[in-house]
């Protein structure tokens, strides 16, 4: 759990991960041509339309987790139903990618002394791209409910895509399974490791 002052930290770093990540499919969804989101008030930067506690919790503790799905109708979409679900999904991860890259743009500024130095900023800055990194590489595994299966179905043959639509009944247990088992840390753990280093380059933060 760390100390009081990670928490204190943690929790503001996970509201603004799992808030934008849900705002990000709600207004393309929106965008797309389907009402639902707006109609069920996700079309807000308020953390509580988006929060699952379950999945809030883990993130802040466990550095993994979800906030509660969007539901997204594509049969109101304009254009392309499968390829509009898959933008949909990319849309969260996508943006949780470019949020740690400003986490990491902030930082490089403090490290070139652009901005006064202060360690809470540091910590904080540290946390939000970790957070947000593992948020996108956790939703970008291929399982149902999470948006790495919907990614895929946009991506190969129709008729392979809907062994994916039928599993999704299976999907949350296979899911907890991997991450019971420990699998989905093994895969967090290098990619997201990876990703940082590859943030910390591009922006010029030194510490690493």
């Amino acid at each position: 759990m760390g100390s009081l002052s990670d928490l204190l930290i943690n929790i503001p770093a996970v509201l603004i991960a799992l808030t934008f990540h849900e705002y990000a499919h709600g207004i393309v969804a929106y965008r797309l041509g389907d009402p639902t989101p707006k109609y069920q008030g996700r079309l807000t930067l308020n953390p509580m339309a988006h929060l699952d506690p379950l999945g809030t919790l883990l993130l802040i503790f466990a550095r993994f987790g979800w906030a509660k799905p969007v539901q997204v109708n594509p049969l109101n979409f304009q254009g392309d139903r499968v390829r509009g679900m898959m933008i949909v999904a990319l849309a969260g991860p996508f943006t949780n990618i470019v949020l740690a890259y400003l986490g990491g743009l902030f930082l490089g500024l403090m490290d070139r002394g652009m901005i006064p130095a202060n360690l809470i900023f540091w910590k904080f800055g540290i946390s939000f791209i970790w957070i947000n990194l593992v948020l996108a590489v956790f939703n970008l595994i291929p399982v149902p409910p999470l948006d790495g299966s919907k990614i895929l179905a946009g991506l190969i043959p129709r008729g392979t895509a809907m062994y994916i639509y039928r599993m999704e009944q299976y999907g949350p247990l296979i899911l907890m399974l991997l991450i019971i088992t420990g699998v989905t840390g093994a895969i967090l753990g290098p990619v997201v490791s990876a990703l940082v280093r590859i943030i910390f380059l591009a922006t010029g933060v030194s510490y690493m």
